[in-house]
């Protein structure tokens, strides 16, 4: 059974940065292709950052050159550092990893005010 738990949204203004944790049980951090995705009011779930185990990343076109993922294997946890907020960057982010199935965490609210 797997476990990620995010943290670390909040309100912020237009331009302004924050770093969201997700907590993984076990040592999956390194071992797995670790994704970040959010998901706006009204509007589905869409892919926003990923980290293979060898550590390469991915971003999508919205948000390449503004956020960075980084992991940190020994604490067993996945970021997302997001600098140069936008009011479109407003959703609930949530960390995934595949397992044999998809997991998911409980979603952490990043709300961006203009």
């Amino acid at each position: 059974q797997v476990q990620l738990v995010e943290s670390g949204g909040g309100l912020v203004q237009t331009g302004g940065s924050l770093r969201l944790s997700c907590a993984a049980s076990g040592t999956i951090v390194t071992a797995n292709f670790m994704r970040w995705y959010r998901q706006a009011p009204g509007k589905q779930r869409d892919f926003v950052a990923s980290m293979n185990s060898g550590g390469l990343t991915s971003y999508s076109d919205s948000v390449k050159g503004r956020f960075t993922i980084s992991r940190d294997g020994a604490n067993n946890t996945v970021y997302l550092q997001m600098n140069s907020l936008k009011a479109e960057d407003t959703a609930v982010y949530y960390c995934n990893v595949w397992r044999g199935m998809n997991y998911w965490g409980q979603g952490t609210q990043v709300t961006v005010s203009s």
